[in-house]
């Protein structure tokens, strides 16, 4: 995905001219770095510190020359203004590590690594399709490091004693389950829901569960028109009988709705993630880093973990991820160093260590290419390579706009056209900000 909103900024703009060469990852090795050249690159990043710092305490055992890399955690809500203030005073970190969704955010932040060091088949031919979303106009953003991806989390114990012998691997399916599963009183309250959907701000990982659904129905969210602005497109227009975005939401909302046959869940309820974790939620849409949350929330909570539904109709799987890159701030005191330092962690053995301690997988399809023996890793090792993301504005303005368009088409204020529109044309005003 270009970037082309951002093609004013000079590739040069700071340092990026140290960085000479071709540098080809899938090739590059620990014994390239042996004379410590490195030097010192402090990261600041949006993943989890203990186990950023667990992956380094790792793999400096085996290459020292990471031995001066050290990472600060910081709240993804406020690393882009952070940024800014360190930039602006001379306190730039020399990598930034974060997501796709603060991509929009953080770019002007950010000096793209020129083709002529990162070359696109080199990029292509070593990382998951959705790093791609890093690409600007003549180079990358950043150097892919892991991807999270959206899984389905199922409470064993539930299904099974309703003869449940698989978790649905489809959107219909799934839909099919509620009568056998939920739990209904007579007042039509819930006592136990099969799966949080339909609200929007008690679902915890609502922002992905939406994203993946416009996404499984071709709708892109966001792209650029011919001119080349970003603008939002959540499918509002079609040349069949009901346009695609108009199918996302109303099958979203229809799980809040109390008059059909789908009720399962509502605003009144707690967060869907608390629900999962005390047993009160048959299953679960969330991220397949979580799984080591719920293991150590819970330890008697008997999970599963398996693939994100598809439409039974689909020909291909798409899945909603997160996919962090290593990026090189402006004002970065060792761009060089930095850039050779993500490119280390892009190494067989410093994925694989990423991996295991932070409970995602891989963003390098050398590593992906071995299915661990871990059964919630193999699903997230499958599900890095078709997932696919967007260029947002912040996350939370985003949560805004899904919000409001959910909670309108609940609530009865909005038919589904307008709530639509009315959200595409927030998204758009916030894209071209």
């Amino acid at each position: 995905m270009k970037i082309s909103l951002f093609q004013g900024i000079l590739f040069a703009v700071f340092g990026i001219g140290a960085l000479v060469g071709l540098f080809v990852f899938a090739t590059y090795t620990s014994k390239s770095s042996s004379n410590n050249s490195i030097g010192t690159v402090v990261i600041w990043g949006t993943l989890p510190k203990d186990g950023m710092d667990a992956m380094l305490a790792t793999t400096t055992q085996t290459d020292t020359a990471l031995k001066n890399v050290s990472y600060v955690q910081k709240d993804p809500a406020t690393l882009p203004n952070d940024l800014a203030s360190a930039i602006a005073t001379g306190g730039a970190p020399d990598l930034v590590l974060d997501s796709q969704e603060n991509l929009f955010a953080l770019a002007k932040f950010i000096t793209p690594i020129p083709s002529a060091t990162l070359p696109q088949s080199t990029f292509t031919n070593t990382f998951v399709q959705e790093g791609n979303i890093f690409a600007s106009s003549g180079g990358y953003y950043g150097i892919p490091f892991l991807v999270d991806p959206l899984v389905l989390f199922s409470n064993r114990s539930i299904l099974s004693s309703d003869g449940i012998a698989r978790p649905p691997a489809t959107w219909e399916a799934l839909t099919g389950l509620v009568p056998n599963v939920a739990i209904l009183t007579p007042a039509r309250q819930i006592a136990r829901g099969l799966i949080a959907l339909g609200s929007y701000d008690n679902v915890h990982d609502a922002r992905g569960i939406l994203s993946a659904l416009f996404l499984q129905t071709n709708v892109p969210i966001s792209s650029y028109s011919s001119n080349g602005i970003l603008a939002a497109n959540l499918g509002i227009s079609s040349s069949g009988s009901t346009p695609p975005g108009q199918a996302v939401v109303g099958f979203y909302t229809q799980f809040a709705d109390p008059t059909k046959v789908s009720y399962t869940w509502n605003a009144s309820l707690p967060d869907s993630q608390q629900a999962f974790q005390d047993g009160d939620l048959a299953l679960y849409l969330g991220y397949a880093s979580e799984a080591k949350y719920f293991t150590v929330a819970n330890p008697n909570l008997s999970f599963s973990v398996t693939p994100l539904p598809q439409p039974a109709t689909a020909t291909t799987k798409t899945a909603y991820g997160l996919v962090y890159a290593f990026m090189i701030p402006r004002g970065a005191k060792n761009p060089s160093g930095a850039y050779q330092a993500a490119a280390l962690f892009t190494n067989s053995a410093e994925q694989a260590a990423a991996a295991s301690e932070t409970g995602l997988a891989p963003a390098s399809l050398n590593q992906l290419a071995t299915v661990p023996a871990d059964p919630v890793a193999a699903v997230a090792y499958a599900e890095a390579l078709y997932a696919k993301g967007w260029l947002s504005p912040a996350p939370a303005s985003v949560d805004s706009v899904f919000s409001s368009m959910i909670m309108s088409v609940v609530n009865g204020s909005s038919n589904l056209a307008s709530a639509l529109a009315s959200a595409e044309q927030s998204l758009s005003a916030l894209l071209q900000q």
